[in-house]
């Protein structure tokens, strides 16, 4: 297991064991602390292996009587055992940071296991009645030979449908995920998993002027950026140009200057082919700043299948990030460069969140001229018809409510309805998947359950800001489907991804913070743009849109037409749980008119017949029947 892990770990491996149980390590240097750190750290009747960064490590040392020694001597494998001897199961939940970790306490004999409250770090594991094994990856379980190798049907339709919901399953049946915040202890009675960790969806901040929120807004962002600078090698940041990269590399870039640390790395995909998709003229005015070394990385002369292979050995799964072909190149040039950690600005939308539920609850309360105010600036924003958006919001809450008080209009209404029911009928349209996948698999794995599962998970229109910013964050599993992906795909290269928007403190400020202060004036995310007032350049404070980068998709997926129709051929592994008829369709208009939506769906397919063929070919899975 240790052996198939090599890739992680270039600078050691170690390996324990004792009787019945066994833990093994691949050590990556990235702080000073890692390169004194000797894992799995055996100390009296406990040992531990981790994959690990504590941030709030200088609140733990005097608390866990460690300060008898020199701090960049106290690895944060000592810290979490200290703290497993202070606090027992309780340990997690003093600990801020990434971390996967198990600890075998030989007195009480069992194994105790956590992930961090997000998902940065993995942990997969496989257990039976005899046997209990758990990895960073899935490919170091495989290799067990006790393990079986069969097919996750309901993770097969669940990725058809584009569903991330289940934050345990994987691609293999018996292989499962343990889920951020949670914990578990494995005996030889059983294994019990608990969330040590849950947000607050009803926490709310103190009253403070705008001002004053976006000061402490600033405060724990810079703190959420500067703990993740700590390192012994040169640092690097991904820079978009969009409001999230350009925040993380700008503070990032003063603290450096505080520390005399200069420069920091950064590195941009540019499109000189597809010049929709390029941003240069957000990243400039930064570069502009000065304290930064900059590498461009052309995002599109790769295409969705040159490195597809190398992908699928480093994720053990079909990926569903459609344009994250890109970032293999772009991760290769980090690499190049001598740096190892790199911060990224992924998904700062979800965890400061757009705010237009703030929109549900000015029409909720009848605040009309508010709501107007709001939609008008959305509608200049991002170039959207005002009245579109007006209709949608007086319809729900003003209309529907007067005809719900009055039983002529609730009758006129069910007339009415029953009158246009065959147009509306007709006009309704079924989710993509009913129509791609074969009809007996949906039956077989009860995809429509899953499916309303999944769709009462979502933050829906109509609910209130925090309670739809909450969905977004707590109970969707694609987010760590995401931070999962891009742990292997960085892992290939050295390299250990940090997450400033990810940060717990952050997120919990974030989803307590009043809906106006989200958004106003049709500005999404108002805090975060107050907050960085001379931190960011102007023109990137107050950018508007985000750019789309799904013509680069597109072009990729149209340069490899032989290996795209060869993928969805019906001769394709993945045939026996499609519609066969579906993805022809979906595939002729994709060669005529692409829309985005067939681009998305010929993806989905292609990249998990892709793999399901790869994945047979290397004998890492059993496919079964249908």
């Amino acid at each position: 297991m240790v052996n198939k892990l090599t890739h992680r770990g270039p600078d050691g491996s170690g390996a324990w064991c004792d009787e019945s149980v066994g833990l093994g390590h691949r050590m990556l240097w990235s702080t000073s602390e890692s390169m004194v750190e000797k894992l799995p750290l055996a100390r009296e009747k406990l040992v531990i292996t981790a994959d690990a960064r504590i941030d709030n490590r200088d609140e733990l040392i005097p608390i866990l009587n460690l300060k008898d020694r020199q701090t960049d001597e106290i690895t944060d494998s000592d810290i979490i055992l200290a703290a497993y001897e202070r606090w027992g199961e309780q340990c997690p939940e003093k600990l801020l940071g990434d971390f996967a970790f198990a600890i075998w306490d030989g007195q009480l004999q069992k194994l105790f296991c956590a992930r961090d409250h997000f998902g940065v770090k993995p942990f997969y594991y496989f257990a039976s009645e005899s046997l209990f094994v758990f990895a960073t990856e899935i490919k170091a379980i495989l290799c067990v030979p006790e393990v079986p190798h069969r097919v996750n049907k309901v993770r097969v339709g669940d990725y058809l449908a584009s569903m991330f919901h289940d934050t345990t399953i994987t691609s293999y049946q018996d292989i499962v995920r343990l889920p951020p915040a949670h914990k578990m202890t494995v005996n030889s009675e059983r294994v019990e998993l608990t969330a040590y960790w849950r947000l607050d969806p009803d926490r709310e901040l103190p009253s403070a002027s705008d001002e004053e929120y976006a000061a402490q807004f600033r405060e724990i962002f810079t703190e959420a950026v500067r703990c993740r600078l700590r390192g012994a090698y040169p640092i690097g940041s991904t820079l978009s140009g969009g409001l999230d990269s350009s925040s993380i590399t700008c503070t990032a870039r003063n603290l450096l200057a505080e520390q005399k640390k200069l420069p920091l790395h950064t590195f941009s995909a540019v499109f000189d082919q597809l010049p929709d998709c390029d941003e240069r003229k957000y990243i400039e005015p930064i570069l502009a700043q000065g304290g930064l070394q900059h590498h461009y990385v052309q995002g599109d002369r790769s295409t969705p299948f040159e490195h597809l292979d190398k992908m699928f050995w480093h994720q053990d799964e079909a990926f569903n990030g459609p344009n994250w072909f890109m970032n293999w190149p772009l991760y290769e040039d980090i690499q190049n460069k001598g740096v190892r950690i790199v911060l990224d600005g992924f998904d700062g939308d979800t965890t400061v969140s757009d705010g237009y539920g703030y929109l549900s609850e000015l029409a909720r309360a009848g605040r009309w001229l508010a709501l107007v105010t709001e939609i008008k600036g959305i509608a200049e924003n991002h170039n959207t018809s005002f009245w579109r958006l007006m209709r949608v919001y007086t319809h729900q809450f003003a209309i529907k409510p007067i005809v719900n008080r009055h039983r002529l209009l609730r009758a006129f209404r069910k007339g009415w309805q029953g009158i246009t029911y065959p147009v509306r009928s007709r006009q309704s349209k079924p989710p993509d998947w009913s129509v791609l996948i074969d009809s007996n698999f949906i039956h077989q794995i009860a995809m429509p359950e899953r499916h309303q599962d999944w769709q009462q998970m979502q933050g829906h229109f109509g609910m209130h800001e925090r309670q739809r910013h909450y969905c977004n964050i707590a109970t969707q599993g694609l987010s760590c489907f995401a931070l999962e992906t891009m742990d292997k795909s960085m892992a290939a290269f050295d390299l250990e991804p940090r997450y400033p928007f990810w940060d717990k403190r952050l997120v919990e400020f974030c989803l307590a913070l009043p809906s106006d202060q989200k958004l106003k004036k049709g500005w999404n995310r108002m805090v975060m743009r107050r907050a960085m007032t001379n931190i960011l350049p102007t023109e990137v404070q107050w950018r508007k849109g985000k750019t789309d980068f799904s013509p680069n998709l597109t072009r990729g997926l149209a340069k490899e037409q032989l290996r795209l129709a060869d993928a969805i051929a019906p001769s394709s592994p993945l045939s026996n749980y499609l519609n066969a008829k579906a993805v022809e369709d979906i595939y002729q208009r994709f060669l005529q008119a692409p829309s985005d939506a067939d681009v998305c769906q010929i993806w989905v397919v292609a990249s998990l017949a892709l793999w399901f063929r790869y994945a047979v070919e290397q004998g890492d899975v059993d496919l079964g029947t249908k």
